[in-house]
C-alpha cells in the first residue's frame, strides 16, 4: 500500500481552461430539447461555468482529508480510499462505484456511514469504508486488456484481504452492482453480503414467467424496450468500439461533459429538468473533471468491451451462478432498470432485503444519500 495524495498540476488545469475557452462549437439547430442530446445553450451555459467557477482545488481538498493509497493488483496499481471508523467494532464495507461514477459520488456517505453517531445515528451502525476506483477510471491504471467483471471482483477480493479484513459487505450500483454480486460469488467465505442500488432482470423466454404481471411489472418490462431503443446508444459504442470514442473525449472537454451530463439528465428524477436539479452541479463537475484530468474516458469504456458477452447472455435471461451469500436491493424508481421481484428471485434466491423507494434515480448516493445510507444499515442490521 503506498499512500496516495492528490495533487494534479496547475498546467493541467490551465490546459483544461484554455481547451474550454476555445471550444469549436457544431452548428445550431432549433427547435429541440434534450431528446437529441445536450441543447447546445445549456452545455455553452455549463462549460463557461466549469471554466470561470467549478473549483477542483475544492475537491481535492475534500478528498485529501481521507487516507488513500494505490496498490499493484494483478498489473494494475487500483486507488482506493480506506476509512476507518472511530467504532472499533465497525463493519468493513466495500463501496464500488459504476460508469459514469468514480470515488466523488460517495462523498456524501462517507460520514454517516463511518461515524454514524456524529449524524444522529446509532454506533452500531457504524462501517470501516473501503473505495476502489475501477481499473480505468480515476487513478487506477489500465495497461492490458482482460478487466473484466470477475477478475475485477478477484482483485477486490484481494485487496480486502490484503488491508486485513477477513469478513466484510460489498456494496454497488450500476457496473459496481454487477461486480459486487460476482465479488460475494467468488469470495463467499468472506462476504457477509452484498448490497446493491441497481439490478437487471431479465425474462428467460419462458411464457410462464410474465403471466399476470402486476401493473408495476408490466411497466418496468416495458422500460426494458424503452432503453433499448432510445438510451444504450452509449452503451453500444463502449461495448464495441471504445478506443474509437476515446480520441474525441480525451481531446475535447465540452465533448468528455455533454457525455456524462447527459446521463445526470437521463438518469435522475425526470422532475428534475436540469441535471443539477436532482444533483448538485459541483458534484456532477467533480465526476466530470476526474474523467478529464485522468484522460481516462476511453480507459473506462474498455469496461463495457470486456463485459459485452456477459451482458448478451443476461439478456437472454441466462440465470447466473446461485449465490450463497445474502443479497439486499435498493430499488428507486428512476433508476434506468427496474427490476421484477419475481425474475430477481429466480436469478438470486439469496434477497433477504427488499426495499421500493418513491424518489431518487440511478445515482443514489448523489441523489438520495440518507435513504442509501438508511437501506445499507437496514440490510447489514438483518445479517446473521
Amino acid at each position: 500500500m503506498e499512500p496516495f495524495r492528490i495533487d494534479i498540476p496547475k498546467a493541467q488545469l490551465d490546459d483544461l481552461h484554455r481547451r474550454l475557452e476555445a471550444t469549436r462549437w457544431p452548428p445550431e439547430l432549433a427547435g429541440f430539447g434534450w431528446e437529441r442530446g445536450v441543447p447546445p445553450n445549456y452545455l455553452k451555459e455549463l462549460a463557461e461555468y466549469w471554466r470561470t467557477s467549478f473549483d477542483w482545488r475544492a475537491v481535492e481538498a475534500d478528498f485529501n482529508r481521507y487516507p488513500q493509497f494505490r496498490t499493484e493488483i494483478d498489473g494494475e496499481y487500483v486507488h482506493l480510499l480506506h476509512i476507518r471508523s472511530p467504532e472499533p467494532d465497525a463493519t468493513p464495507l466495500l463501496l464500488t462505484h459504476g460508469w459514469p461514477g468514480g470515488f466523488p459520488e460517495f462523498a456524501d456517505v462517507i460520514g454517516p456511514l463511518t461515524n454514524p453517531a456524529a449524524y444522529g445515528g446509532d454506533p452500531a451502525d457504524a462501517f470501516h469504508l473501503v473505495i476502489p476506483s475501477i481499473p480505468g477510471y480515476g487513478f487506477s491504471t489500465l495497461r492490458d486488456t482482460g478487466w473484466d467483471v470477475p477478475r475485477i471482483a478477484r482483485a477486490w477480493a484481494e485487496l480486502m484481504r490484503r488491508l486485513g479484513y477477513d469478513r466484510y459487505v460489498a456494496q454497488g450500483g450500476d457496473a459496481g452492482a454487477v461486480i459486487s454480486l460476482v465479488l460475494g460469488l467468488v469470495d463467499p467465505e468472506h462476504v457477509l453480503g452484498v448490497h446493491v442500488n441497481m439490478l437487471m432482470t431479465f425474462p428467460s423466454g419462458d411464457p410462464a414467467e410474465l403471466a399476470d404481471l402486476s401493473e408495476t411489472d408490466q411497466r418496468r418490462l416495458a422500460q426494458l424496450g424503452r432503453f433499448d431503443a432510445d438510451q444504450s446508444g452509449y452503451m453500444k459504442i463502449q461495448q464495441t468500439r471504445p478506443q474509437t470514442l476515446g480520441y474525441g473525449l480525451t481531446d475535447s472537454p465540452v465533448g468528455q461533459l455533454a457525455w456524462i451530463v447527459e446521463k445526470f439528465q437521463e438518469w435522475t428524477d425526470p422532475a428534475a429538468k436540469l441535471p443539477e436539479d436532482a444533483i448538485d452541479r459541483d458534484r456532477i463537475l467533480a465526476l466530470v473533471t476526474l474523467y478529464w484530468l485522468t484522460a481516462t474516458a476511453g480507459s473506462s469504456a474498455h469496461f463495457y468491451y470486456e463485459g459485452a458477452e456477459d451482458v448478451r447472455r443476461a439478456v437472454s435471461g441466462a440465470v447466473p451462478p446461485p449465490q450463497s451469500v445474502p443479497v439486499g436491493v435498493a430499488v428507486f424508481p428512476h433508476d434506468l432498470f427496474l427490476p421484477l421481484r419475481r425474475l430477481a428471485d429466480r436469478d438470486i434466491p439469496t434477497i433477504t432485503h427488499w426495499t421500493e423507494f418513491d424518489r431518487g434515480g440511478h445515482f443514489a448516493a448523489l441523489e438520495e444519500p440518507e435513504l442509501l445510507v438508511d437501506d445499507i444499515r437496514g440490510f447489514v442490521r438483518s445479517l446473521p
